[in-house]
């Protein structure tokens, strides 16, 4: 017969896609227990039933689960750039641009991509790959749901859009979330892809070494087309951009060339 946990960590992958078994059981169930009883709660059960009538409750738990901090349209004059100056220019070049959201977290990234380019072209032209080397968060980005303060930054038109404001949170459109294919990626160790237009990869290359850094870059360099575009965060500069085979396009976007 399943313990209280197991029953547990069982409806909260059927809640929310997070495989709670991947963690050591020790480690997670004394995580979790002081977390619920913090809350009043004497045993898993009591606490899966609060967090599922409580949104505050589940995105707390969902908070203590991964690290991943995200927005959409995050620095948002950045995004601008992107729509008004980048694209038109690359689709004068391809119908329908090759794109992969690297490092992607709770698919904040990704998502916000689909719903730029939605202003060019159909949603059922876009597919836009993104990776992410945890697993939970790629959960957590197929799931669709965030908490208000993911969509600080999003112009309202595109809130309208794509969400539907729930108990649970805000809702991601089925449609927005077609466009994107999530699968596992260790950046340092896994082969890229190839004939990419547009490579984002960004708040992430901060935390490598230098060394890993410039064999990231040159891969990146290598996956993507000539004059495919990189863009990376806003600490994130690069500064010899000769090395590889890049040029400044915009501040924080680099063209293969």
């Amino acid at each position: 017969m399943p313990t209280d946990y197991q029953q547990f960590i069982s409806r909260i992958k059927s809640k929310t896609g997070i495989d709670l078994s991947l963690y050591k059981e020790t480690q997670m169930k004394r995580r979790l227990t002081s977390l619920y009883e913090k809350k009043g709660y004497s045993f898993f059960e009591a606490y899966f039933q609060g967090v599922t009538r409580d949104s505050e409750l589940l995105y707390e738990f969902l908070d203590r689960m991964t690290i991943n901090v995200s927005e959409f349209y995050r620095n948002y004059k950045r995004w601008e750039v992107l729509e008004k100056g980048i694209l038109p220019k690359m689709l004068k070049r391809v119908n329908k641009p090759k794109v992969w959201s690297a490092a992607c977290s709770t698919g904040e990234e990704p998502y916000t991509i689909a719903m730029i380019l939605s202003k060019y072209m159909p949603l059922s032209k876009i597919n836009i790959l993104a990776s992410d080397i945890d697993e939970k968060a790629i959960a957590r980005a197929k799931l669709g749901i965030y908490p208000e303060r993911s969509l600080n930054e999003i112009p309202v038109d595109m809130k309208r859009r794509f969400f539907t404001r729930e108990e649970s949170g805000y809702v991601l459109s089925e449609e927005i979330k077609k466009t994107v294919t999530f699968k596992k990626h260790n950046l340092l160790a896994e082969p890229y892809g190839t004939a990419y237009d547009l490579i984002i990869c960004r708040n992430v290359l901060i935390y490598f070494t230098e060394e890993a850094k410039d064999s990231i870059y040159q891969k990146f360099s290598k996956a993507l087309n000539q004059d495919g575009i990189l863009f990376v965060g806003s600490t994130e500069q690069i500064f010899n951009v000769n090395k590889y085979r890049f040029e400044v396009e915009d501040t924080f976007f680099y063209k293969k060339i």
